[in-house]
């Protein structure tokens, strides 16, 4: 075993040596021999045996180099370094039954090889005494040599093998390369570094160098001891883990219940009265999980795995609610209205009964916000007696959501359908898709795609969940979609359901609704009861009228909800407070002034202003579209935040003008040098869509004409270069902002004439729809005093 011995410098002497001298040298392999220091090592290698038992001849002297690469076995001259140390043999042990032998030497001063010399059978060489330079002030030199005594004690400090006496008599040492040549004999060092210094001639950068070594040295030990202290604390909770599992097998197996993880899931799968595969699939991963131990991460894995077999309803269903009086019942009793969805929801119910099985319809709810899309997928599943689960896909973009993860990912989880089905605990609950119209994608994948195989009847059978692995039968699963617009579903998913629309509410429906069910909703909310506060039917209509303006009830069950919340104040503050009564009077006592003013929407009939209707992802609004002639170049200026398809119908109908000018009564005169400047009011909000051609024309012609348009006139429709009025989508929804607004006459293509049984019977007895085919016809219908 090599043993170090180190002494202070000052104590080795080295005044009698030659200045250069002719010794034998030794090879070391993987060890780099300072000056100042003793060492025993063993000697094997026939060329250093040699050198040995030659230094008798040069007075005990040998060269000690080290190899430039340890692994070589037998070095050439080449393979040595040119600095080393003159070191004098103070002992030779050999070792019986063999050449072998111990060597104690003591190291001199630093050498270096000036050139070899012949020897016999070992290397031989001129040496000559390579003294270090000092190429720094007293003090610059002190102050490097403070900076790596400090670097070495805190190297020193972490490392056990270093005493504390070793560490005292190492930093004693005022002389700094004795210092550095007994620090770095007590350090564990690499060779490359050793090398380094034992090579670098100039004190400073000696220290510098020694430093920086030991700097880095005590970082990784640090690092070192902190990856020990973490597995050893790891081993010894496995180790505890294991032993208290131990210990309740044991207390288990005492008290006669020992039920292992295997007859567990065993006795859970068969309460979900699983498919022939997935207990194949289950019984495989249990044998997996046999041969792993419990501390490894796989186990883990395949437990999770198999609890969420256990969890899922793969032969759980709920019975379905056969009495149609029933469901009809509860659809009514939740919602007023909506005629087109309960009727779809009992022919499904009819259907089920006289077959006893259907594949689940995927019925999608497009309408503005606040008509009750989601809350009718709620009766629905009441109304069916299943259980009702609901995902909401906005601002989905990870395709994972819908199929899940693979099992080797960690944190991997089934998808959001699965988890869906987990938390229902039945394979036919009613599914709800909310706001699918909502969905993107990015390098995740494309969640839309994945919804085609959970959307289509024909496929959904044998659906695979990339957790899973395997297939799960959707196909008794009633989903239902919402959106707010189809136009940002792709064409492919669109295909696969069945749209149901849900335009908006009449003021007479939005009356019975808030009578029916918001009141009561939002006294509930507010804690009060009925006999607190009495609504009556005026002021429920004038909130109505003067408060909203909305294809839905969301912003109406709002102001209902401010007014309840302001009595709930005074009956805070005054318990014995009599019970309210809100007139239409005392209504803009709490809401304040009114919003909405039919009489001022319209306005008076003006020259190059007319009323168009629009359709929205919110509902149908009415919009102004104002034109103004003024001198110019002739340049057309759009504004409003318009559409490139809104724009197109501009310019059509300014071509459709022009062209016809002479038949308006309009010379070449009115054209030339006039800018025409088309505007459509609240710029801010995008407006797009062929349905505004008519509406443009008409406003165009009033202005070049000085004829004013109808006020209570509003239209809709889609214009030709040769003035034919093409249909358009969306009648239900325009007719109803019309109504809302006022309008008491409104302008159809014609080819819309069979839109109109759509629209609700209290529009059609307020508002006189008149069909057109031409522009010819809108003008004479809109443009007040009109003649051709």
């Amino acid at each position: 075993m090599e043993e170090r011995i180190t002494e202070k410098a000052g104590e080795v002497s080295a005044g009698t040596m030659e200045e250069k001298t002719e010794m034998p040298v030794v090879a070391l392999r993987g060890k780099v021999f300072f000056p100042n220091t003793f060492l025993n090592f063993d000697v094997g290698r026939p060329a250093s045996v040699a050198a040995v038992n030659a230094a008798n001849g040069f007075g005990n002297r040998i060269f000690i180099v080290a190899q430039k690469n340890s692994w070589v076995e037998s070095p050439a001259r080449g393979d040595l370094l040119s600095y080393g140390v003159v070191a004098r043999i103070k002992q030779v042990v050999r070792i019986s039954g063999g050449s072998a032998m111990k060597v104690y030497v003591e190291g001199l001063y630093r050498g270096k090889i000036t050139e070899w010399k012949d020897g016999t059978g070992y290397f031989c060489a001129a040496v000559e005494k390579a003294p270090y330079i000092l190429s720094a002030d007293e003090i610059t030199t002190e102050a490097y040599l403070r900076t790596a005594k400090n670097a070495f004690i805190g190297y020193a400090e972490g490392d056990k093998r270093i005493n504390p006496e070793m560490i005292a008599t190492v930093t004693d040492i005022k002389d700094p390369n004795s210092f550095t040549d007994n620090a770095i004999s007590v350090s564990k060092l690499k060779d490359a570094d050793a090398q380094a210094l034992i090579s670098e001639n100039d004190t400073v950068k000696r220290l510098e160098a020694f430093s920086r070594i030991m700097l880095k040295e005590k970082a990784i030990g640090e690092i070192e001891r902190e990856i020990n202290a973490k597995v050893r604390a790891g081993i010894d909770k496995s180790q505890k883990e294991y032993y208290l599992r131990e210990q309740i097998k044991a207390i288990h197996n005492e008290l006669g219940d020992d039920k292992d993880v295997r007859t567990e899931i065993i006795e859970r799968l068969k309460r979900v009265n699983p498919p022939t595969e997935v207990v194949e699939k289950a019984n495989k991963e249990l044998d997996r999980l046999d041969k792993i131990n419990p501390s490894m991460p796989d186990y883990s894995v395949i437990f999770n795995y198999l609890d969420w077999l256990c969890e899922l309803p793969f032969g759980v269903s709920t019975t379905d609610r056969e009495s149609l009086t029933e469901a009809i019942k509860i659809l009514d009793g939740d919602h007023f209205g909506l005629e087109k969805v309960k009727q779809r929801i009992v022919e499904y119910l009819a259907v089920h009964k006289l077959t006893g099985e259907l594949k689940g319809p995927i019925l999608c709810f497009v309408g503005p916000p606040g008509v009750g899309k989601t809350s009718v997928a709620s009766s629905i599943a009441r109304a069916l007696g299943r259980k009702f689960v609901r995902m909401s896909l906005g601002g989905v973009k990870d395709e994972a959501e819908i199929r899940g993860h693979r099992k080797t990912y960690v944190g991997a989880m089934p998808g959001r359908i699965i988890s869906g089905l987990k938390t229902a605990g039945s394979n036919n609950p009613v599914f709800l898709l909310d706001e699918i119209d909502k969905m993107s994608s990015d390098i995740h994948g494309d969640p839309a795609s994945a919804l085609l195989e959970v959307l289509d009847p024909s496929q959904n059978s044998t659906f695979r969940d990339r957790y899973l692995e395997l297939p799960f039968d959707l196909s008794k699963v009633l989903f239902i979609t919402t959106a707010n617009s189809t136009e940002g579903i792709p064409a492919p998913l669109l295909d696969r359901m069945e749209l149901i629309e849900l335009s908006g509410y009449t003021p007479e429906e939005k009356f019975e609704i808030a009578k029916r069910y918001l009141i009561s909703k939002q006294l509930k909310n507010n804690g009060l009861t009925a006999d607190r506060i009495i609504f009556q039917d005026s002021a429920i209509t004038e909130i109505v009228d003067g408060y909203t303006m909305e294809a839905g009830v969301r912003n109406l069950e709002r102001e209902i909800g401010s007014v309840i919340r302001k009595v709930a104040a005074k009956v805070a503050e005054h318990p014995r407070l009599k019970p309210q009564t809100i007139t239409a009077e005392t209504v803009k006592d709490y809401l304040g002034v009114r919003k909405f003013v039919k009489e001022e929407t319209l306005g008076k009939n003006e020259v190059g202003a007319c009323t168009g209707l629009a359709w929205t992802a919110v509902g149908g609004v009415t919009l102004t579209i104002e034109v103004s002639l003024f001198s110019g170049k002739g340049e057309i200026l759009l504004t409003g935040k318009l559409g490139d398809v809104m724009k197109e119908s501009a310019r059509a109908a300014i071509s459709y003008i022009h062209a016809h000018a002479k038949e308006y009564g309009l010379s070449e005169d009115k054209f030339t040098g006039k800018d025409i400047h088309i505007h459509v009011p609240e710029g801010a909000t995008p407006k797009d869509g062929p349905s505004a051609g008519i509406t443009m024309a008409t406003a165009i012609l009033s202005a070049f004409t000085g004829k004013p348009v109808k006020k209570d006139v509003a239209m809709t429709g889609e214009i030709t270069l040769r003035g034919r009025v093409l249909p358009i989508g969306g009648l239900k929804e325009k007719a109803l902002a019309a109504y809302r607004s006022g309008v008491s006459v409104v302008v159809i293509p014609k080819a819309n004439l069979k839109d109109l049984a759509d629209v609700p019977k209290s529009v059609r007895r307020k508002i006189k729809f008149i069909p057109c085919e031409t522009v010819e016809e809108v003008f004479s219908v809109a443009v007040d005093g009109y003649k051709k």
